[in-house]
């Protein structure tokens, strides 16, 4: 059988999502607590992979058990003996063609920015702070260049693993909801510390220390050195992934305020 699962969670303690020898992982973290559950060792896949310190709204996760539970079983059982900063939120069983990464049509991210003068404390390892006042036009202005199909060589890191730096960018807004910035992007897949380093190259236009014009330089230079530093990762919120309807895979966006 084939169960999906959506995990939310807070990054800060994790190593990542991806399953690491030398330190603690939200998939090793939840592959034991389903392996309790199960009774047997369960390993899952991921609709797609977060690095240290980013979080999870509903990271959707597929596994094959030959277990027969309840579907509560797989919430509520599994919540019971996960750690604190990470809950599983619903679980379906999926046809065995749904492969949580390889099926989804497009990812979505959230990035997050305190926007004023004094540093965050309530919420400071879900959020990214910026002193210096932004310009949120100027930014969605610049946003705008990104959307469509480019090489965004200038846009993944040196440690980036892809087959090629093609990215088809649909959406990417930029709003301000009281002191905070909020960046939600979408494309079908993303480079790795993509999102971050378009958050960094958004806060430089933003403070006007680049043009409007920057990223469209950048996305023609192909060249990661000529763009901004890497945002930090606790920002960064890994919203859904998305899928043809035919596996009616609930949507779940978290409100950005």
């Amino acid at each position: 059988m084939r169960v999906a699962l959506a995990v939310e969670y807070d990054g800060h303690a994790y190593c990542g999502w991806q399953r690491q020898p030398h330190s603690v992982s939200v998939q090793a973290t939840v592959e034991a607590a389903l392996s309790r559950i199960a009774n047997e060792p369960i390993t899952v896949h991921c609709s797609g992979r977060t690095d240290t310190g980013v979080h999870a709204a509903a990271q959707i996760v597929h596994f094959d058990t030959s277990a027969i539970r309840e579907l509560t079983a797989w919430t509520f059982g599994v919540n019971s003996v996960l750690a604190r900063d990470v809950s599983v939120h619903w679980a379906q069983v999926m046809p065995e063609d749904f492969h949580a990464r390889f099926s989804a049509d497009s990812r979505s991210y959230r990035y997050t920015i305190l926007n004023r003068a004094t540093r965050p404390g309530l919420d400071a390892k879900r959020l990214s702070w910026q002193c210096d006042p932004l310009d949120v036009q100027r930014m969605q202005a610049a946003a705008n260049s990104l959307l469509g199909e480019h090489d965004f060589s200038s846009f993944r890191s040196a440690q980036c693993q892809a087959n090629h730096p093609i990215r088809m960018l649909h959406e990417l807004r930029v709003e301000r909801v009281g002191d905070r910035v909020i960046l939600e992007i979408t494309a079908n897949c993303f480079l790795h510390n993509m999102v971050r380093i378009v958050a960094g190259c958004l806060m430089a236009i933003g403070k006007g220390e680049q043009p409007i014009d920057w990223l469209e330089r950048l996305l023609a230079a192909k060249d990661r050195t000529q763009a901004a530093m890497t945002a930090p990762p606790n920002g960064l919120c890994f919203l859904q992934a998305h899928y043809p309807s035919r596996f009616n895979v609930p949507t779940f966006i978290q409100p950005s305020a």
